[in-house]
This record gives C-alpha cells, structure tokens and sequence, in this order.
C-alpha cells in the first residue's frame, strides 16, 4: 500500500493579502544629499592671562644704574632722522621702514625741497613721489602711503597731523612703531617704547628683556623704566647700539656699561 502524497503548499500568490507578510515600502530614491550631522563641540573656558610681573628690587636697581651710565653717555641724543615739522618726521619714519636712517636722510631732503607739506604731496602724481623716494626700497608702496596718508591729514585734520594715538592709527603707512616715534619725537608725549631693531638687540644683551617680539620687549621696558624715560631711551639705546653695541663685532672694551652688562661679562 503506497503512502499518501501530501498536498502541495499553497502558493503566495493563493494567499490572502491580509495574511500575507507585510514588506516594508521602498525608500524614495534621494536626489540631494542629506546634510551632514554635526555634533556640537563644548567650548573652550576663556582662560585669563597671568599678569606680567614687575621686576624685582634688585632687576630695577640694575636698570636704573646701567640706564643712568647710557645717558651720561650720550648726553644728545636725540632721533636719528632730519626733519623739521611733524609732517616730514612722519613721512620719514613711513620711509625708514627697511631701510637704515642715513639713506633715508639722504632722500628727505630732495623730498621735502619739492613736497614739503601734506597738501602738496597729496597733490603730487603718484610717480613723481615714487621717483624721489625710490632708493628707500619698497617704494612703490610707501610712495602709495605717503600719498594717501596726506590726503587724509588735508581732508581730515585741516592739513595738520595729528597729536592722539588713535588718529595717527587711522593715517595709511602709519603702526604703533611710526605713531610712537612722532607722538614721543614732535609732540613730546610717551605712550610706549619704540622699539627697532638696535633697541630690540640692546634690550637682551643687557638683561632687560627676554621678549620674543617688539611688543614684548616694549612691555617689559615699560615696566623697567618710568614713562618720563621712555622717549630718551629708545634714542640713547638706538646712538650706543651704532657706536658700540653693533650686532656683529660689539666693542666690549669701550662700552661705558662693560661692568654691569651680562653679555660683556659672559
């Protein structure tokens, strides 16, 4: 006796839709890429800056003693660049940029001969400034400044540069650096420590700073040195710097500071 085939399984199709599977809908095809999630990244706590620390009793007395043996020194010292207003004093520090004081006294005079007020070289052609400052390098850009910064002191300043900090700031060509050498310089009023290159050298060689940039080296100057000093100093470090602290081949043995200078003792 043959066993019983066993009926064959309905097909899916033979099934009721209700008692079928139920599949899940196709995704729509996306035409447009999804934005990217971004997780909110927690803010930094706003750390305050320690303040700077004033130098000790002993760092002062030291500053004070090889600062006093300077000035003696260089009784007149005084700045470097020829000028006879403010106006030209400004627009000889715009031109010492790059560029060492002695060339730029050599070019100033044929300058100021030929534009000797802010209105007259705001007048002058682009061209005409650029030849007469051409020496100086870079002196398509700084003929550029000198232009513009006279015009601003005809339109602005009734053809008279200004005295304050902030309105020398707003002059083309014109950084902390210039503003202070015209505000100590023409206008006797200290605001800082300029700071070039000479001042920068001497500032380490003596132990007075270990500042990385000029504005480092200010500071600490500043809080070396009363304000009444700021202006005189900078002359007298630039005038011991040319005669005798040179970068190179310093002369040591005619240094008037030799006994209390670290470098000269090292």
């Amino acid at each position: 006796m043959t066993a019983a085939t066993p009926p064959p399984e309905p097909s899916r199709d033979a099934v009721p839709s209700k008692d079928r599977e139920a599949r899940p809908a196709a995704l729509p095809r996306q035409t447009a890429a999804l934005p990217r999630r971004t997780e909110a990244r927690p803010r930094r706590k706003a750390t305050r800056r320690a303040p700077r620390r004033r130098p000790d009793a002993k760092a002062l007395g030291n500053a004070t003693r090889t600062w006093d043996a300077l000035r003696a020194a260089y009784p007149d010292a005084r700045c470097a660049l020829d000028h006879a207003t403010p106006f030209q004093l400004l627009a000889a520090t715009v031109l010492s940029a790059q560029c060492t004081d002695a060339r730029v006294n050599k070019v100033t005079p044929a300058l100021f001969a030929a534009l000797p007020t802010p209105a007259a070289m705001a007048a002058a052609p682009i061209e005409t400034i650029e030849a007469l400052v051409r020496t100086t390098g870079f002196f398509r850009n700084k003929a550029k400044n000198l232009k513009a910064a006279a015009q601003r002191i005809t339109d602005v300043f009734h053809g008279e540069v200004p005295s304050g900090m902030d309105d020398l700031l707003t002059l083309p060509g014109v950084a902390r650096k210039t503003a202070n050498v015209v505000r100590g310089t023409a206008f006797g009023q200290a605001d800082g420590v300029v700071v070039d290159t000479h001042v920068f050298r001497l500032a380490h060689r003596l132990g007075w700073s270990k500042g990385k940039t000029p504005v480092h080296v200010e500071r600490d100057l500043m809080a070396l040195f009363p304000r009444e000093a700021w202006i005189d100093l900078s002359h007298v470090l630039i005038h011991h710097g040319r005669r005798i602290c040179a970068a190179r081949k310093p002369r040591c043995g005619e240094c008037p500071v030799r006994t209390s200078c670290p470098s000269a003792l090292a």
